[in-house]
């Protein structure tokens, strides 16, 4: 007997209020430390059923993070090197390896209940439709690779994808797609524990465009795949004061 997965329709399927709005944030640049905090109240107002299922978008300044089960030695800088670069490390509570954020990256930041514990897979999945939507926009073909989690375009990784789900389904981390991003910072790290692979952004494909730009695309694309209608919020309703993006050098 053939089971039927209904891959066109499961992300339609995951939000447990499939019939509210998601709410979308736009934040400008935040430090690490206060978007990771954002993340945590958000997170306990959803598990205690109130709150609202809500799509952080930022920057942040330039940061290494390890996942729960992240190699250290994968941070390749050592700490005079990281302290001229102005590059911050923190370990977080989140899947996967090491990873960076910087200027010209979106990182997203789905806050979302889900309909189950059990769809985490599929939940990613949805992630990387998203990204997938999104530089197809722009013109970029990209796809997933077997094997991986995240967008890539050949051998180089596009857009990196790490959650965390709580017990209660909640849903937290996300996804951070590279626009204007310095790739240099990466040499910093072996990027999610590959060694073998590269990275890429939409400026080394050649992409034209703006981290606000890219942001507009991917809340589109969220409501999408999500089967959401969107509603702008107010970044004043978050205890984050935005400031203005700019690109990397």
């Amino acid at each position: 007997m053939t089971t039927d997965r209904r891959p066109a329709t499961v992300a339609h399927e995951l939000r447990a209020d499939r019939g509210s709005p998601l709410v979308v944030a736009r934040l400008g640049t935040v430090p690490y430390g206060e978007a990771w905090d954002l993340q945590h109240r958000l997170v306990a107002q959803r598990q205690e059923g109130g709150g609202r299922d809500t799509l952080l978008l930022l920057e942040h300044p330039r940061v290494y993070t390890l996942g729960k089960r992240a190699d250290r030695s994968n941070v390749l800088l050592d700490d005079a090197a990281l302290a001229r670069r102005g590059i911050e490390v923190v370990a977080v509570d989140r899947g996967g390896d090491v990873t960076y954020h910087g200027p010209g990256q979106l990182v997203g930041y789905p806050i979302l209940r889900l309909a189950g514990t059990r769809a985490v897979v599929d939940y990613v999945r949805a992630l990387e439709e998203i990204l997938l939507r999104t530089l197809a926009t722009f013109g970029v073909t990209a796809e997933r690779s077997p094997g991986y989690t995240g967008v890539w375009v050949g051998d180089e990784k596009v857009a990196a994808i790490g959650v965390r789900v709580t017990g209660g389904g909640v849903t937290s981390h996300g996804f951070a797609l590279n626009v204007t991003t310095d790739l240099d910072d990466f040499a910093g790290i072996v990027p999610c524990g590959i060694s073998d692979r590269g990275v890429c952004s939409l400026a080394s494909l050649g992409v034209t465009t703006t981290v606000d730009a890219v942001a507009t695309v991917v809340a589109q694309a969220a409501a999408e795949v999500l089967g959401a209608t969107l509603e702008v919020a107010d970044p004043d309703a978050f205890a984050v004061a935005p400031t203005t993006t700019k690109a990397a050098p």
